[in-house]
Formats: C-alpha cells, sequence, structure tokens
C-alpha cells in the first residue's frame, strides 16, 4: 500500500512510523483475515502513481478520480469514505461566510500537490502561485498558522486533520472561521494496479467485512470522515 504524507490519514511514512489512519486500516484488514498481508511503502504524492505503475507498490489508498490517475491501467474500489476540503481564515470583527465567496485577491495557504476545485485541479505549482497568489508548503499546521498570524488569508485544509488540529490546538477554535462553503467532497478510492496479488472484488469484500463489523466507523469518525455503503454492496 503506497503511502504518501496526508495527514491525518498517513502521517509522515518515510520516517518508519505511521501512526496515520492508513496504518491503522491495515492493521485492522491483517486481523480480519490471513490470505493477505498489507504493508505501508513509503512514497510521495508525485510519485505515488509511478510507484504503482512500476510495480512498487500494489495499491494507491484515499484516491479521487479527480486526482489524475483515470489514465493509469488500474482497477478501482469505491471504498465508502467521504471526507471534505475547507476554507479557513481568521477570525475578525465583522467577517462573515460571505468573506469566502471571492476568493480573488485574497492570499492562500495551500497543500502542494494537492488538487482543489476552486482551481478546477490543476495541481502545477506554478499554476497556483501565479493565478491565484498561493503559498505552498508540505503542512496543513503551517498553512493554519499562517493564516492565524496574518501571513495569509485563507487556506484551504482537509476537514478530518481540521478535526484532529482543532483537538490538539483547542485555543485556535476560536482564533479561526471555518467555512460552511466545501470546496470539494473526497470520495475516497482504492487503485489497485492490475497484476496487484490481490483484486479489486477480493478488496471490497475486505472492506466489507470491517464496515459490518463496525471497525471503518470506529477508525474514521472520530475524524468526521462520514462511512457511507459502497455502490452495489
Amino acid at each position: 500500500m503506497g503511502a504518501a504524507h496526508f495527514p491525518p490519514y498517513t502521517q509522515r511514512p518515510e520516517r518508519g512510523s505511521d501512526s496515520g489512519l492508513l496504518q491503522q486500516l491495515a492493521d485492522a484488514l491483517n486481523t480480519v483475515q490471513q490470505d493477505y498481508h498489507f504493508v505501508l511503502v513509503p512514497t510521495s504524492i508525485p510519485r505515488r502513481f509511478r510507484d504503482l505503475q512500476n510495480s512498487r507498490t500494489d495499491l494507491a489508498i484515499f484516491e479521487n478520480p479527480a486526482w489524475g490517475w483515470q489514465h493509469i491501467p488500474h482497477q478501482a474500489v469505491d471504498m465508502g469514505l467521504e471526507d471534505a476540503e475547507l476554507f479557513v481564515a481568521r477570525r475578525a470583527q465583522g467577517r462573515t461566510e460571505r468573506y469566502f465567496d471571492q476568493l480573488a485577491g485574497k492570499r492562500l495557504a495551500l497543500f502542494n500537490g494537492y488538487h482543489y476545485a476552486f482551481a478546477q485541479f490543476n495541481a502545477d505549482p506554478h499554476y497556483l502561485a501565479q493565478v491565484h497568489a498561493a503559498s505552498l508548503t508540505y503542512s496543513h499546521e503551517s498553512n493554519l498558522y499562517m493564516v492565524q498570524r496574518g501571513r495569509a488569508d485563507v487556506a484551504l485544509v482537509t476537514r478530518s486533520y481540521l478535526i484532529d488540529f482543532l483537538a490538539r490546538h483547542p485555543a485556535s477554535a476560536q482564533a479561526l472561521l471555518v467555512s460552511e462553503r466545501v470546496d470539494q467532497v473526497y470520495r475516497h478510492y482504492a487503485i489497485l494496479r492490475p497484476q496487484a496479488p490481490i483484486s479489486a472484488e477480493a478488496f471490497a469484500a475486505l472492506l466489507e467485512r470491517l464496515r459490518s463489523s463496525g471497525e471503518l466507523q470506529r477508525i474514521f469518525a472520530p475524524y468526521q470522515i462520514a462511512v457511507t455503503s459502497r455502490p452495489g454492496a
């Protein structure tokens, strides 16, 4: 399973100790059966599809069809998990939800490599910097602090990460204004290379066992990641 830094799903997997949600999912998959063994293989957001094509990994997890993998030979499994990307600004007197209506002229703090709906899913750093005045980092936390300190006007943050961040930094809940507007909803898919040791059908069946037992709910619900029914299940 390819593991690219994507908090809270994966947390710096290249350091060899990942406590993110992907590791919890792999552990649950290994516990529920003995035919397959799931391990995390560190990769990166820009490299993850190349690693899949080169057979360095067998699965890319928590992917979405808008993120550029449709042309790659693959099998796709709808995981029945949904997250979202939210706009976050600093609280200020008189500032309301309408602040998020217009992004033009605002300094944006974005996660490098992410695909955003407001930018037509164009993840090119030069495009985002030049057209949308974006600062690009590899840290949601840094982007939120940039907003709090007035170095950026708006950050786009994954809802699951924001839930975790505010739980760890409760004072920030009073300092930040979170939009009701959603940039996009992530419908998560697993992408399997065609010659992977496990078929899409078998992987979907394992996920269904975890869904039926309540394991998916236990892992993902604390981060407000919706556990939904998989189409056709």
